[in-house]
């Protein structure tokens, strides 16, 4: 077996980092919409996205549903809007699996299936409910000497599936 070259190694550890900055830009994103969660303010929404970031909701169920919001602050308070202090959701959970990640250069594509459990609101009269959508999400990669960052350039979300769930009583 030939002994890869300095430049080969460079090029599979910018992969790695790449991945790995992307699978961690989602899953902060994924950790701010929970409910309960961290999220303060929506810059820490904000600061996940380029500044002319897209997101999306693609297919019958989310097309008309989310439409196609442009701009890192306009998505955030967008994704805002369903968390707390508006009403809509009393607990919400995130899950995500499947993953696909391919990255090169300075953008990279992931592809996640996310499983949503929602207890909504009482004021709003919905059933708890299990959503999975096939999230599909463009990343622009950055890199300095001391780590590789991604930040999301184009969010799409399909829906795949929802069922409501029995109401169980809270923590």
């Amino acid at each position: 077996m030939e002994n890869p070259s300095i430049g080969v190694l460079q090029r599979r550890l910018d992969v790695l980092e790449a991945k790995d900055a992307m699978r961690a830009t989602l899953m902060r994103y994924m950790d701010l919409c929970d409910v309960p969660g961290p999220l303060r303010s929506t810059d820490q929404l904000a600061e996940l996205f380029t500044p002319q970031a897209v997101w999306e909701g693609i297919g019958p169920e989310y097309e008309g549903k989310f439409g196609r919001v442009t701009g890192r602050h306009q998505i955030a308070e967008m994704v805002a809007g369903y968390l707390p202090p508006a009403v809509h959701f009393e607990r919400n959970a995130h899950l995500v699996g499947s993953e696909q990640l391919e990255a090169s250069g300075v953008s990279g594509r992931g592809q996640w299936i996310m499983q949503q459990l929602s207890h909504y609101d009482a004021s709003l009269g919905k059933p708890p409910d299990l959503l999975c959508a096939r999230l599909t999400i463009d990343f622009a990669i950055t890199r300095d000497a001391e780590s590789c960052t991604a930040l999301i350039r184009h969010f799409r979300t399909r829906r795949m599936f929802a069922a409501p769930l029995a109401a169980t009583p809270g923590p």
